[in-house]
């Protein structure tokens, strides 16, 4: 289908119920109360996930800058990963989405009191289950598991098991605040899901400057649990009041809601998927050299911030809909709906690409030297970023396609399919990393989610759920033509360009790297007859 294609004629219907609202201004879409389209959904996740990550930048310039890449900061890295484990084998990162198609039905069914009390019954059983699990998580899990990234320093595995213990309580706030959010989504209003990433960011950055001089890199974990209770409990639990809803002392084995999102997660609590796993796997194998797993994590959260703007939050932004459509059994336009998020994501993100891949050494140079991050450290980081921007049109359109199978309620394929890949995977990983080090966990990394994605692909078109023939296959070559044309441009310039250094030639090489990126890539896609220029600027118009 091409990306120019009119909607269809329900599709339009929607858009024109959506266009009948009134107007309240031309930045009404920022308030929390707003019922947003699926474009200006996406437009606000992706402005809020920009200024998140841009704080994010901020927050790993700062850990660089005042802790290096050593043994503290691989152990402040490897204390997140039982905490993740925890959050992904009880649903927390689940939580949102599952519950979000489940309460779309209450609410297409008229039953409003049915899902209240359905999101009552599943906070309280599940805090009880949780908490459960915290307790023995840190006081039995916790020191065996620390041993699986152990180096070889004592010190280095007590600092991580000390991190460890302050960041596993976060988890239960997590959880709490996924359920919640899904209340706002399901009335399609993203503002609070927003924000609540911004509010955590800044936790880690306020624990580490009021508290690094006196507690060390623990300073952070600390930052970390506090803006898991102001950020995704409290920001959310806000939503619920001010919407009109109310938590409820109940607890109801039976109640048909627990059952369904049961139902709907167990597949998600047993599948372990690349997606996940691929940190954690990479955490494992880069142990053996200090400062090797705090360079590969840097790399991968320069990578993963286009990725969230683009890929992460219009997932987000799409789930409610795509629920919609499928719950009202307009199966054409959710079909239609799908293909054209994923071809217009893939599109976007070749581009970024090659802007990634071209300049990755100054930007790493610019976000993370200095201090106790020296330019080798740098330099190395910026190698595996520009491996690692290789995958994500990948990366970011298996967002897409996994919330396909959510909206369909069918979440059993895909985390049968992702627990197989991540199995088959693992001997590719050491396999690569015995012959060619550390640089090859990146290769093998991309190779991972290049089968998960196409698997995810392929499984939607043979359950008949969104057809490969949908995909717009010429808008996404034009865009992959571009990309090569102004990366290839952007590459050259910072090659003939004068060898300096220092913040100011770092921000002048972004800056001229940048703009050739963008008018080599804008006349390429104008020249090839893409549809990508014309919707950006109408949207900006818009």
């Amino acid at each position: 289908m091409k990306m120019s294609a009119p909607p269809s004629s329900t599709s339009q219907a929607i858009t024109n119920t959506n266009a009948k609202r009134p107007k309240n201004g031309r930045f009404d879409f920022l308030r929390f109360s707003h019922k947003h389209t699926t474009t200006s959904a996406a437009m606000l996740l992706g402005f809020f996930a920009l200024v998140s990550r841009a704080i994010g930048l901020v927050r790993d310039k700062y850990i660089a800058y005042t802790f290096g890449a050593g043994h503290q900061t691989d152990a402040y890295n490897i204390a997140f990963n039982l905490p993740d484990w925890v959050n992904y084998l009880l649903v927390g990162g689940a939580a949102s989405i599952s519950f979000v198609t489940i309460l779309s039905r209450y609410r297409e069914q008229g039953r409003d009191e049915d899902g209240e009390v359905a999101l009552s019954v599943i906070l309280n059983t599940m805090a009880l289950v949780l908490g459960s699990a915290l307790l023995l998580a840190e006081f039995f899990i916790a020191p065996w598991y620390i041993r699986l990234y152990s180096s070889g320093d004592p010190a280095q595995d007590a600092l991580a098991l000390y991190m460890t213990r302050i960041l596993l309580p976060g988890q239960l706030f997590f959880f709490a605040g996924g359920v919640l959010a899904s209340v706002a989504l399901v009335r399609k209003q993203f503002s609070y899901q927003a924000i609540s990433p911004l509010v955590y960011t800044m936790g880690i950055i306020l624990g580490g400057l009021l508290g690094a001089h006196w507690l060390g890199i623990p300073s952070l974990a600390w930052g970390a649990l506090a803006g898991s209770v102001a950020g995704p409990f409290l920001v959310n639990a806000y939503a619920v009041r001010r919407s009109g809803g109310r938590w409820r002392p109940v607890l109801d084995f039976h109640n048909e809601g627990l059952r369904d999102w049961v139902k709907m997660s167990l597949p998600m609590m047993l599948g372990v998927t690349v997606v996940f796993m691929d940190s954690q796997i990479l955490q494992y194998f880069a142990k053996h050299a200090t400062g090797d797993i705090s360079r590969m994590m840097n790399a991968k959260k320069l990578f993963t911030a286009p990725m969230a703007i683009i890929g992460q939050a219009a997932g987000a932004a799409s789930l409610p809909f795509f629920a919609s459509l499928y719950s009202r059994g307009m199966y054409e336009d959710f079909r239609n709906a799908v293909n054209r998020s994923v071809t217009r994501i893939i599109s976007i993100a070749l581009l970024l690409t090659s802007a990634m891949f071209a300049m990755a050494r100054p930007l790493c140079d610019l976000v993370l030297r200095g201090g106790h991050y020296t330019h080798a450290d740098s330099l190395q980081t910026a190698m595996f970023l520009a491996v690692f921007s290789l995958s994500l049109a990948l990366w970011s359109s298996q967002a897409i396609y996994i919330r396909a199978f959510y909206a369909a309620e069918q979440t059993l394929p895909p985390m049968v399919a992702g627990t197989i890949i991540t199995l088959v995977s693992l001997p590719m990983y050491w396999s690569l990393y015995a012959h060619f080090g550390v640089i090859g966990l990146a290769w093998a990394s991309n190779l991972a989610i290049l089968a998960h994605t196409v698997t995810l692909a392929v499984l939607l078109h043979k359950r008949y759920l969104v057809s490969l023939d949908g995909l717009d296959y010429k808008e996404i070559l034009r865009s992959l033509g571009a990309a090569s044309i102004s990366g290839a441009g952007v590459f050259v310039l910072l090659q003939i360009a004068p060898a300096r250094s220092g913040y100011i030639w770092d921000i002048a090489l972004l800056t001229a790297g940048c703009c050739a990126w963008a008018a080599l890539g804008f006349v390429a896609l104008h020249l090839t007859g893409s549809a990508l220029p014309a919707q950006i600027l109408r949207r900006r118009k818009s």
